[in-house]
């Protein structure tokens, strides 16, 4: 049984509708850095869902699809039914033209990157200043104006870059205000948001916490809860947040997989550990199921499948673990916004597939224990927020994540021990160079991987001929996009050094040079 706990509607928000956008959710993230409650509905949701919400404002998103094509996505009568402000971005805005009568059509040049638009006339929405850069990402481009509407700006290839209604109701951009390459992105928005819709504020850490506490007390009752503990950013947060809530009516239990970083469990019972005064005083039990979830494993290559896997034994273990039902029918889980968007598992969303996530795609169709998620809305930044507010130290706040599946995901091919152990020295070197260098905390998460290829090396006057190790390090606020870290090359030099050095059966370092998008943080 899933059931999660559905958080209190915050009246006077934004509604995002999303047409398959990977960018979605990083608009709904911006809205609420303005402090104003932003969900996100499917543009197939049902009228009465978009009622529910009780709007100050729609904004349509990007997605991929051709808006020349007559069978594409179009925006919900319901959303016009409720008489509120609309902002149409990329197809969002596309879709708004053809909607009134306008024509849309294929561009004769695609614009992809940085552009300058030039604004003309007056705009309730565009900033004062004649021109600003904005990022833009599209092939196809408003080429009439539908009836009532005026040009607010344009660009070389887009010559309606904007547009917006006489009534200042209905209004358009073409390129992307929520991404950091529009330097003046969060100021279209805020004018959105709080100038034309008057939306209400009040989105904070500090209510976060409350409306999170009030939701587990309501769901769980007088109920045992049992928290899948890792150790990470996500689970410590839901553990303080559980352990204020409910007490000692919560369990906390860290599953040993075989898949975890050098000392990991050791590391995590002593930060929980009540006898040494750190962090939380939680009842943890560590369980040693290594041998289980290797023996599943086995011989397995392919990266959905190893999830999917891991996934269904995780839950198993926790099944046992919870002992009588009766008395502890609750599974909490530390499941972010990003683990769900990956997932294409929101049911208000139907984003193209990127990975399943052992505890969203992962999880079996039928559960015994229901399942608690609290923190399933919030992306990274706002589950740190929570994790200061709550009062756990810096040093697990600012932790790296680490991926649910452990090394799995990093050892690429069939999992074998000794390739494991390969990559949990590799894997410590590199963070420990990092840390030498004082570069730990300037990424946002680093690690390395292991590839199934051997390649030729000579090691003194031998050769060798032995396994490849690739380092990732990438810098991000959300984990929605990320960018590769420029390390300095001497770091780089010292932990490919070390690696080939200090591990036999390591012939050759590389650096991943790759950003998110088109490549994920994870390999698999």
């Amino acid at each position: 049984m899933n059931t999660n706990a559905t958080r209190t509607r915050h009246r006077r928000g934004i509604v995002v509708v999303d047409f398959g956008s990977q960018y979605t959710q990083l608009i709904a993230r911006r809205v609420r850095e303005l402090e104003t409650w932003c969900e996100i509905l499917s543009w197939r949701a049902d009228g009465e869902a978009f009622r529910a919400a009780e709007p100050a404002g729609i904004i349509l998103s990007g997605g991929p699809e051709s808006a020349t094509h007559e069978q594409s996505a179009t925006i919900p009568d319901a959303v016009f039914d409720l008489s509120v402000p609309i902002l149409g971005i990329c197809y969002g805005m596309q879709a708004l033209a053809r909607h009134y009568g306008g024509r849309v059509a294929t561009s004769g040049s695609h614009e992809f990157g940085h552009a300058d638009i030039a604004r003309h006339g007056s705009s309730k929405l565009l900033p004062e200043k004649a021109s600003t850069q904005v990022w833009m990402s599209h092939a196809d481009r408003v080429e009439v104006l539908p009836p009532g509407f005026s040009v607010t700006a344009s660009s070389v290839n887009a010559p309606i870059a904007a547009m917006e209604d006489a009534h200042g109701r209905c209004f358009g951009l073409q390129f992307h205000p929520e991404v950091t390459h529009t330097p003046q992105g969060m100021e279209i928005l805020d004018r959105f948001v709080h100038g034309i819709c008057d939306a209400g504020r009040g989105w904070t850490t500090k209510e976060i916490v409350r409306e999170s506490i009030d939701e587990i007390r309501a769901n769980v009752g007088d109920e045992g809860v049992i928290l899948a503990l890792s150790g990470g950013v996500d689970s410590s947060v839901m553990a303080a947040l559980l352990h204020r809530a409910i007490g000692d009516q919560l369990r906390c239990v860290m599953v040993d997989n075989g898949l975890l970083r050098l000392g990991e469990a050791e590391e995590v019972r002593a930060a929980f550990d009540p006898r040494q005064g750190n962090a939380l005083p939680l009842n943890l039990r560590i369980v040693d199921a290594s041998e289980e979830f290797l023996s599943e494993l086995e011989g397995e290559t392919d990266p959905e499948r190893k999830r999917r896997l891991i996934g269904e034994t995780f839950i198993r273990v926790f099944e046992r673990e919870a002992g009588d039902l009766s008395s502890t029918p609750w599974l909490a889980q530390g499941t972010i916004y990003p683990d769900v968007v990956e997932s294409a598992a929101a049911t208000h969303g139907h984003a193209d597939l990127i990975k399943s996530h052992h505890n969203v795609g992962g999880l079996p169709t039928r559960m015994k224990l229901k399942l608690i998620e609290p923190l399933r809305e919030l992306f990274k930044d706002e589950v740190r927020q929570l994790g200061i507010a709550l009062g756990l130290p810096d040093e697990l706040v600012h932790r790296h994540p680490f991926p649910g599946p452990g090394l799995a995901v990093r050892h690429l091919g069939a999992i074998t021990p000794d390739g494991l152990e390969v990559l949990r020295r590799a894997d410590k070197i590199f963070l420990d160079t990092l840390r030498a260098h004082s570069l730990y905390s300037e990424v946002s998460q680093a690690f390395a991987v292991l590839l199934p290829v051997r390649s030729v090396g000579v090691v003194g006057d031998a050769r060798r001929y032995a396994r490849v190790v690739a380092l990732r390090a990438v810098v991000t606020s959300d984990f929605m996009t990320a960018d590769w870290a420029r390390l300095p090359h001497d770091c780089l030099a010292e932990a490919s050094n070390r690696i080939i050095n200090e591990i036999p059966d390591v012939s050759r370092v590389v650096y991943d040079v790759s950003s998110k998008p088109p490549a994920t943080i994870e390999w698999e």
